[in-house]
């Protein structure tokens, strides 16, 4: 009977040719991710490089007075962990599993002797990176210009895209958190989408029934960042 996990249910890894993915295949290491797992703090060095399969993992900017903000969410299109390659392996961010699932880890010397060998993967992370960069810039032009029940529409489409099915387990307090909001406006526009058919909601489960629904009340946010996301990464083909 074929293993219900595999490292290819990540679209990096999958991207990768068969003669990089072998290389590290042997050290690739099942884990699962619990919600709630802290991956990763400001200020700390980064031991592994995560690439989710079906876990989705928030990335957190933190202040001084411990107020947050999520400024990306990761899921198995991507890595937690690109300061491994690109810095002194520590990060200004938080990782934060949002929902519990499983997903791969490579420590994280191996990932930046894999980095710096060039080729496909090298060329891949950065795209990647990019990618990312530009996720944050959009968030941080949504959080000013629009409003709460758009922000939530965006941020349930982002999330429906790394999950494989069309529900997920999440507390109106945590998503309030992510996107620096009141509980209450969270609640208000949940109330106001199930009215409109557009999803359930019930003890922190969530089922989005009508997808199309919600993408017309989502701001344009969700539409450029992923136009931005495939233009970056066509096809996940590095190869």
């Amino acid at each position: 009977m074929p293993s219900p996990h595999s490292p290819l249910q990540n679209q990096l890894l999958a991207a990768l040719p068969e003669t990089d993915i072998s290389r590290i295949l042997p050290d690739l290491e099942l884990v699962r991710l619990e919600s709630g797992d802290v991956l990763c703090e400001p200020g700390n060095c980064i031991h592994y490089g995560y690439f989710p399969t079906n876990a989705i993992i928030s990335m957190l900017y933190v202040m001084n007075d411990g107020a947050s903000d999520e400024i990306a969410i990761v899921g198995n299109e991507g890595v937690v962990g690109i300061s491994v390659f690109l810095s002194d392996e520590s990060t200004n961010s938080r990782a934060v599993v949002l929902s519990t699932g499983y997903g791969y880890r490579l420590r994280g010397q191996l990932l930046k002797n894999e980095f710096f060998r060039g080729g496909p993967m090298q060329c891949l992370m950065l795209r990647y990176t990019q990618a990312v960069l530009s996720q944050i810039a959009q968030t941080a032009v949504c959080n000013r210009h629009h409003s709460v029940e758009q922000q939530f529409c965006c941020w349930l489409l982002f999330s429906l895209d790394r999950l494989q099915s069309n529900e997920m387990s999440m507390t109106q307090e945590l998503i309030a958190r992510m996107l620096g909001v009141r509980r209450e406006g969270i609640n208000e526009s949940s109330v106001k989408l199930h009215k409109a058919g557009l999803i359930n909601y019930s003890r922190g489960r969530i089922t989005v029934v009508d997808r199309v629904g919600l993408e017309a009340l989502a701001c344009e946010c969700y539409a450029s960042a992923n136009k931005e996301f495939y233009h970056l990464l066509p096809k996940m083909n590095v190869s």
